[in-house]
């Protein structure tokens, strides 16, 4: 069990790290080829982010746990939506220039409607997982071509000037080849940790991966909005929260169902699903004022956000509790 332990906090730990590398290597090196910084901070840094998430779904539904994919995938949106987003809404209103709320909120909530037409009849087929991957390309497809196409929208000019990456190209592609490579790593050794600590305990890889691995895997995103905060970049908190979303929802999931079929136990859609989508409405609604979009998250807002989380994850630990008992 102390091993186990380990394994997860290690494994989080150089996750992180690596992920961290991943992206400036991938950075530097896209820069390198003149790639714009618009897109390098739509692609890359989008994909940095949610890269944790990507890796260790991808290893659980490899090694035939499904419940640690999903509750991995699912568990960082309702992490990212409901402790981040109330996290950083409690310490400072966040105010939102661009069209983030009006464009990426409503895309999120049909993305995962979606996503629970899937899960009806209690399985993700390969079909299912490449339908959202296809599904995913489109959705990226569209994002490049409007930033190339420049709508003028204030995120797009935050997010190219995160693109801060300058090194060598030797060196750019020698952190992105070492921070792949301990990615999978890592995400292999988070895995085994992870379950282990489930069948240890008796729950379900479910429950592990929507409270510890998505809470682990979700800290670039926590990261990054700590960040935004102190340089008072709100657009790229949610924009940030909104991206990794719909990463997660469409790609993690996909892949994972591509990569081996995942069988889906009813609580998926009843409980987890189902939070999820609420979060994603409520945070629609929240920035939907009377007078029309108010673009803004405000504290009192922040503290329902954190409430329902606190809620949820203490229901998930006293299944836990009885569990073991």
């Amino acid at each position: 069990m102390l091993m186990a332990i380990g394994a997860v906090i290690a494994g989080l730990i150089l996750l992180v790290w690596s992920a961290d590398k991943f992206v400036e290597g991938a950075a530097a090196t896209a820069k390198h080829l003149g790639m714009p910084p618009l897109l390098i901070g739509m692609v890359i840094i989008g994909f940095g982010t949610s890269a944790p998430e990507l890796a260790v779904s991808a290893m659980a539904a490899a090694d035939g746990n499904p419940g640690l994919a999903l509750g991995n995938g699912y568990g960082s949106n309702i992490t990212n939506i409901a402790l981040i987003v109330g996290l950083t809404a409690l310490i400072s209103p966040i105010a939102v220039h661009s069209q983030v709320i009006r464009k990426e909120l409503p895309l999120l909530v049909v993305l995962t409607l979606i996503a629970g037409a899937q899960l009806i009849d209690g399985e993700l087929t390969r079909l299912d997982g490449w339908v959202l991957l296809g599904v995913f390309a489109a959705v990226m497809g569209w994002s490049i071509y409007q930033g190339i196409k420049g709508k003028g929208d204030p995120l797009g000019s935050d997010t190219s000037e995160e693109v801060v990456v300058e090194m060598p190209l030797k060196s750019a592609i020698g952190w992105l080849a070492i921070g792949l490579v301990l990615l999978v790593v890592s995400s292999r050794l988070l895995v085994w940790g992870a379950v282990s600590i489930a069948q240890t305990l008796g729950v379900s890889d479910l429950v592990i991966g929507l409270t510890i691995v998505a809470i682990g895997t979700s800290l670039p995103e926590l990261a990054a909005a700590i960040a935004a905060v102190k340089k008072n970049q709100h657009d790229l908190i949610l924009g940030n929260i909104l991206g990794s979303g719909i990463f997660n929802t469409l790609a993690v999931v996909g892949l994972a169902a591509v990569i081996k079929p995942l069988s889906v136990d009813p609580e998926v859609l009843y409980r987890d699903w189902t939070l999820m989508l609420g979060l994603t409405l409520a945070l629609l609604v929240m920035g939907f004022g009377l007078t029309g979009w108010r673009k803004l998250v405000s504290r009192f807002d922040g503290a329902l956000l954190l409430t329902a989380y606190l809620a949820y994850t203490g229901y998930l630990l006293s299944t836990v509790v009885s569990a073991a008992a």
